[in-house]
């Protein structure tokens, strides 16, 4: 059996296309939050004021509890950052 090589771990894992393209999104949208509130030097408590949220929803963020989140809600916490969502479409290959 042949090593297959992939170029995200969603495509490893999620059979359906259209799941995989919005969980690559999620993954990507919150790991840019992630390292925002990184580079910021907040807590997690200072996140969540900051953000609009608990501090336990920042502790869920900060593990990666991807399951937990919408794109909606990450949006909405990055545009609480101070930060804006661009989107770049293309056609799939």
């Amino acid at each position: 059996m042949a090593n297959e090589r992939f170029e995200n771990i969603w495509d490893a894992i999620e059979a359906d296309p259209v799941e995989r393209e919005r969980m690559k999104l999620l993954s990507q949208l919150m790991s840019t939050l992630q390292d925002h509130i990184r580079q910021q030097g907040w807590t997690q408590s200072e996140a969540a004021g900051r953000l609009n949220v608990t501090q336990p929803r920042v502790s869920d963020l900060m593990r990666g509890k991807i399951a937990l989140f919408s794109i909606d809600a990450i949006v909405g916490m990055l545009a609480a950052a101070g930060m804006t969502v661009e989107f770049k479409t293309r056609k799939a290959a």
